[in-house]
């Protein structure tokens, strides 16, 4: 990879330990709530993330135009200030489209780009191999594959992927495949060609289980809501002890459960919904408005998110 602009201290180690998936609050309106934003992030840093992936699934990326796209990294790079390492998705079609996000980003202090394999159009291995090695070479900072089968429809090879982190295209993944099957294999053929990817998991209710795999950390949509609880989770599982993060998960698969109260929502209209009414609720940002054609939670199930805060700790009795 190429390496044009000058390297900052977010660029300096691998990146690892709780990376959450910024989640973009917006206006009634649909227009970026930069105070709500403001918010959110303070509540990230003063939870001990280690770093923040804006422009992410969580983050409502695929329903974004390139101005509002734009406008979300330069608010979250200025109001991180270097804290954090900060990645960003530059998640569309094809590569030349994902070639144009990468011009618009690369003047801002990023630590990686996050990218999946292309979608819409059938590709196979072949043109995924050359769409990662393009980017990649094309890249001033570290690219990130993102493995998200459920949304671009091919799952990336574990195979595949160590290779691409051997011969320097990537230098880490982000797995939301769902598949521990899978990840346990990516984990172990890393470690057989000396670990030159770092492995981060998005699969929220089992990041203890990707820990003894061999995870170097987690990419936790729900951490968007408790993100202290993900730390202490992951500092438990650095230290061994595995008591404590078995308390940890099993508290957090219960505040998980948010994602299963919306009646007749699916995808992000029910994930991120659930996670953006947690956050209205706990009074860190204003709405919780979706991206269009999305709506918001109202109604039993907002209730109901109510409760769950309140049992797993973080809403107190009224």
């Amino acid at each position: 990879m190429t390496t044009t602009a000058p390297a900052t201290s977010t660029e300096t180690a691998p990146l690892t330990g709780v990376v959450p998936p910024l989640l973009t609050p917006l206006t009634p309106e649909g227009a970026l709530d930069v105070p709500s934003l403001e918010r959110l992030v303070a509540r990230h840093l003063e939870g001990g993330v280690d770093g923040l992936f804006a422009l992410g699934s969580s983050g409502e990326i695929a329903f974004f135009d390139d101005a509002l796209r734009a406008q979300v990294l330069e608010v979250v790079t200025s109001l991180v200030a270097g804290q954090v390492p900060v990645l960003a998705g530059l998640i569309d079609t094809q590569t030349s489209r994902v070639l144009q996000h990468l011009r618009a980003a690369e003047k801002l202090d990023l630590a990686g780009y996050v990218v999946t394999a292309p979608f819409y159009a059938i590709t196979g291995p072949e043109e995924i191999d050359t769409h990662f090695r393009t980017i990649g070479a094309a890249a001033n900072a570290p690219v990130w594959a993102y493995d998200i089968p459920v949304c671009v429809h091919t799952k990336l090879s574990p195979a595949h992927l160590v290779q691409l982190g051997a011969d320097g295209v990537l230098t880490g993944v982000k797995d939301s495949s769902g598949d521990d099957v899978s990840f346990r294999r990516l984990a172990a053929m890393n470690r057989a060609a000396g670990s030159p990817l770092t492995l981060l998991t998005g699969h929220e209710v089992v990041v203890d289980g990707a820990y003894l795999a061999g995870a170097d950390g987690s990419v936790p949509g729900l951490g968007n809501v408790d993100p202290a609880g993900y730390v202490r989770m992951d500092r438990a599982a650095r230290a061994g002890d595995w008591e404590t993060v078995r308390i940890e998960q099993d508290r957090l698969a219960a505040l998980f459960e948010i994602v299963f109260q919306p009646v007749g929502k699916t995808g992000p209209a029910a994930g991120v919904g659930a996670f953006k009414t947690a956050l209205r609720e706990l009074g860190v940002i204003s709405t919780n408005t979706m991206s269009t054609p999305m709506s918001a939670l109202e109604g039993e199930a907002v209730e109901k998110i109510r409760g769950i805060l309140r049992s797993t700790g973080l809403l107190a009795d009224a």
